[in-house]
């Protein structure tokens, strides 16, 4: 056990308090699920770096971050769904989850073929997962009645954009192999 493996599961730990803060009756509960939210966001890339500069990579943390960031992501935007309550939110929340499921069972494909980096990570996932951090930590900051909630949703909708972009761009990639097989 390392610290970006600590990390990993650290932020796996910090789902149900999301959860629980999430729905506790206080002002101050939004702002704190978010702050909660942008640790978690934190540690993603922190424990990436730190395995990558203490060459600290285990099989573990590359099984379990990708896991870690995926629940984290989908049980902020279950938890969206319900707050907003409206296909405004709900559509871009449902093509985010989708694509998560589609590229992770491609991936898992990809290397039982032995062409996993066909489907690395590029940058267009880099920005789609910064902008979807961002908009989440806007909109579990605030009320849907407030005026910035909408900048959140604005974003959401770019990182949905991006995340379609990025789903058909790795299905081209693995297109050649996923052809073949039928």
């Amino acid at each position: 056990m390392n610290i970006p493996n600590i990390l990993t599961l650290a932020r796996i730990a910090f789902i149900p308090l999301l959860v629980v803060l999430f729905y506790l009756p206080f002002s101050w509960s939004m702002p704190v699920a978010a702050g909660l939210f942008g640790l978690a966001s934190i540690t993603d890339w922190l424990d990436g770096y730190l395995a990558r500069r203490w060459n600290q990579s285990t099989p573990f943390g590359a099984f379990l971050d990708p896991v870690a960031d995926k629940l984290m992501v989908v049980v902020a935007l279950a938890l969206l769904i319900e707050r907003y309550d409206t296909l405004v939110l709900t559509l871009p929340a449902l093509v985010i989850i989708g694509r998560e499921i589609v590229i992770s069972a491609l991936r898992e494909w990809m290397a039982e073929m032995g062409k996993r980096g066909m489907v690395a990570v590029s940058w267009v996932g880099k920005l789609k997962t910064t902008l979807q951090m961002v908009s989440l930590l806007i909109l579990l900051a605030l009320p849907p009645t407030h005026e910035f909630a909408l900048l959140g949703v604005v974003v959401l909708y770019s990182a949905a954009l991006l995340t379609l972009w990025s789903m058909i761009q790795y299905l081209k990639a693995a297109w050649p192999h996923l052809s073949r097989s039928m």
